[in-house]
C-alpha cells in the first residue's frame, strides 16, 4: 500500500482536491487514515448485500473510486444471476478499480461491468442494492435531490440504499469538536498539521457536507420508508434507507 504524502510539502499553487492519478496511487491508505469508521462501513455491505440482494437483480457502486464497496458486494451477495454496476467519472480511479476487480477471486458468478460515467447521467432500474460511499458530497447540492429520487425509483421494492458521507453537526459547538476529534484522529494516523491543513484547503468548495436532518428528509422526500443511521464516528456516518 503506497503512503499518502500527497500534502506532506508546503507549496504555494494548491489546487482544489481531484481524484486523479496521484490520488489513485495512494488511495487505500489516504481512506484507511482519513475516515474513522471506514473498514467497518465496507464489511457491512457485504453483510447488506447477503441479506438485500435479490435474484436476478442489480446492484449499484455510484463513485466505486478503486471499486472496494463493489468487491465487498460481491463477496457478501448469496442470490443468483445478479450483477453489479460500478460507476466513476475519475478515469485514474476506474483504471485502478479494474485491475483490483480482476486480481480478486474470479470464481464468483456474480459479474462487474464498470462504466466510466457521471451519477447523473446513470439509468438505476432493475436494482435490489445501491451504495454510494462518500460520494454524494462531491456532487452540486443543487443536483442531490433529483439523483436521490432516481436511485429510489430504480430500486425493487424492499430494495435498501446505503449512503456514507461526511457531515456537519446543527450544534456549532459540537461541529467545532467533531472537527477536532477528527483533525487529532488524522495526527495520531501520521499526518502533519501541515497536511491536515493542505488537505482541508483543497477539499473547501469541493466537498460539500450537509447534517444528518437534511440527509434523512431528503430520503423521505424521495419516498424511502424506513432509514436510520447506523453507523457514525465522528462527523462520518453510514445511513441506510429501504424502499
Amino acid at each position: 500500500m503506497n503512503k499518502d504524502r500527497i500534502y506532506a510539502t508546503d507549496q504555494d499553487d494548491d489546487e482544489p482536491f481531484r481524484f486523479n492519478k496521484s490520488v489513485a496511487d495512494v488511495f487505500p491508505d489516504m481512506l484507511r487514515r482519513s475516515i474513522p469508521g471506514y473498514a467497518a462501513s465496507i464489511e457491512a455491505i457485504g453483510s447488506l448485500a447477503a441479506r438485500y440482494v435479490t435474484e436476478g437483480s442489480v446492484c449499484y457502486d455510484l463513485g466505486c473510486s478503486l471499486g472496494a464497496a463493489t468487491v465487498a458486494m460481491r463477496q457478501g451477495i448469496r442470490a443468483p444471476d445478479c450483477r453489479i454496476i460500478a460507476v466513476d467519472n475519475a478515469p485514474a480511479m476506474l483504471k485502478r478499480c479494474k485491475e483490483i476487480i480482476a486480481a480478486e477471486d474470479q470464481q464468483s458468478a456474480t459479474l462487474i461491468e464498470t462504466r466510466l460515467a457521471n451519477i447523473q447521467d446513470t439509468d438505476i432500474s432493475n436494482a435490489s442494492m445501491v451504495v454510494m460511499n462518500y460520494t454524494l458530497q462531491f456532487l452540486e447540492v443543487n443536483t442531490r435531490n433529483a439523483i436521490i429520487t432516481r436511485i429510489f425509483d430504480g430500486l425493487l421494492p424492499g430494495g435498501l440504499f446505503l449512503l456514507s458521507e461526511k457531515v456537519i453537526d446543527e450544534d456549532p459547538d459540537m461541529e467545532e469538536l467533531l472537527v477536532d476529534l477528527h483533525h487529532e484522529h488524522k495526527r495520531r494516523n501520521d499526518y502533519s498539521q501541515l497536511e491536515v491543513g493542505r488537505k482541508r484547503a483543497a477539499l473547501e468548495n469541493v466537498l460539500v457536507p450537509e447534517t444528518v436532518t437534511a440527509h434523512r428528509q431528503r430520503l423521505t422526500a424521495a419516498g424511502f420508508a424506513h432509514t436510520a443511521v447506523w453507523l457514525r464516528y465522528f462527523n462520518f456516518v453510514s445511513i441506510v434507507a429501504i424502499k
